[in-house]
């Protein structure tokens, strides 16, 4: 044989062997989160888990540091036609990207690939948030949460308590008692956040945060909230911190509401179900602690929480393959053996009765490490969601809770009387929501 011959065999059989490789390659899609920390590790993990399960696909992950920061630079990036195929976008991002024109309807991917998704699956706390004013999906449910009040157990047992309070008024009466009685440097740890007081507080109680059923019936929605019973529990913190019952517990203080729980040294703190796995990792060992739905006001009817977290959207602009690609991942993600993973990875609860009754049945919430997170579930399900505590639908609501917790901040350190606080936070969150309607003139919601 010729070494010419030679030559051009070895240069046919290359190029078998390099076309072979090309049809084996994967086809790449991208995905960006915006969880962080031990969380962002999950995320990542999850990633990892639908890459080896199949061959076809590869998910290419990263983390963006925040969900704020997910969400803009999403934004930019489509601008810039270098955007991922899905991103994670929490709660408050929803109405942005509904009306953002950069996104392809949940609905329609999943009739285009032929998807196993059963929206009827989801709990409807949690679809609902995430739902059009007709009911469909225009993004995946994903991430979700609730909040939860966290009881220092043995705390409770110096005042011959066993349980959680179950009222808002027999909390206050609870760790008044325990601080009376030098059993805990504080009765109860917080910072300024509001989805919990403000956001969770309003619904279990079945009070708008603002006008037009919280503004799912159109942008012309005006915030309301420094007019209902939530002005009025934002006076009893103020009250409770003014005794020495309650303390601020950021990190600028030395001690994040979780530390000062989990050290002893307050004996309740509001949270969400997702940090369970943080406390019962942290906490000091030989601690006895619990959850228990968050605490209502006496005389009032208990309504469902709302959910927290976040929902995969799958942006506009991508090649069908890329497409192929998602539709893999999120039906791999949506799968009942996937969505009870995330519970045992995380805290957060599992987002179908499919997931929830198996993990039920398979003795889950009977296991001491996982004992309480069904607290959650019973809280997001207490009652079917109405118009006012489905969830949430103002624009650029990321904006307005800055602008409620810079207002709360003032009203603890005595810069300002909760009031009049409320009332600035509501004046402030209104300018934004009347820009956010003057940007998008002409549309309305889907």
């Amino acid at each position: 044989m010729t070494a010419r011959r030679l030559s051009v065999l070895s240069a046919l059989a290359f190029g078998l062997i390099s076309t072979s490789a090309l049809a084996q390659a994967p086809i790449k899609f991208d995905y960006w989160y915006g969880l962080t920390g031990q969380l962002g590790d999950v995320m990542a993990e999850h990633c990892k888990r639908f890459n080896a399960s199949q061959s076809k696909f590869e998910a290419v992950c990263a983390g963006q540091g925040g969900y704020d920061k997910a969400e803009q630079n999403t934004i930019a990036a489509f601008r810039a036609k270098q955007h991922p195929t899905i991103v994670q976008i929490y709660d408050a991002g929803t109405v942005n990207f509904l009306l953002s024109g950069a996104i392809k309807p949940a609905t329609e991917l999943v009739k285009e690939f032929n998807m196993k998704v059963d929206w009827k699956d989801y709990f409807e706390g949690v679809s609902n948030y995430y739902a059009t004013s007709k009911g469909e999906m225009w993004s995946f449910p994903y991430n979700s949460s609730t909040a939860l009040l966290y009881f220092n157990k043995d705390h409770f047992a110096k005042i011959g308590k066993t349980e959680g309070p179950k009222t808002v008024e027999e909390w206050f009466a609870d760790i008044r008692k325990i601080k009376a009685g030098g059993h805990a440097a504080c009765g109860f740890g917080f910072d300024f956040d509001t989805w919990m007081p403000l956001e969770q507080f309003s619904a279990i109680h079945n009070l708008p945060i603002a006008s037009r059923n919280n503004g799912y019936d159109g942008l012309d929605a005006e915030l309301v909230f420094n007019k209902t019973k939530f002005a009025d529990y934002m006076k009893d913190w103020k009250k409770l911190l003014d005794e020495g019952v309650a303390s601020i517990q950021t990190s600028q203080t030395g001690k994040t509401i979780l530390q000062a729980f989990t050290d002893g040294s307050c004996s309740t703190v509001l949270s969400s179900v997702a940090n369970h796995g943080v406390v019962a990792s942290t906490i000091k060992p030989g601690t006895n602690w619990g959850v228990v739905m968050l605490p209502v006001y006496e005389g009032t009817q208990r309504h469902n929480s709302l959910v927290g977290g976040a929902s995969l959207w799958v942006m506009a602009g991508k090649s069908k393959d890329e497409y192929a690609g998602a539709a893999a991942f999120l039906d791999f993600i949506a799968s009942a053996p996937e969505v009870k993973w995330m519970p045992n990875a995380t805290g957060y609860i599992p987002i179908t009765k499919t997931a929830f009754n198996q993990m039920t049945a398979e003795g889950f919430y009977k296991d001491p490490k996982y004992a309480g997170r069904e607290i959650a579930m019973q809280s997001l399900t207490f009652t079917p969601p109405n118009e006012i505590t489905r969830g949430i639908r103002l624009g650029n609501f990321t904006s307005i809770r800055a602008e409620v917790r810079s207002e709360l901040e003032a009203a603890f350190t005595g810069k300002k009387d909760v009031q009049t606080a409320l009332n600035d936070a509501v004046a402030r969150g209104n300018q934004i929501l009347r820009r956010f309607e003057q940007t998008f003139k002409g549309k309305t919601l889907p």
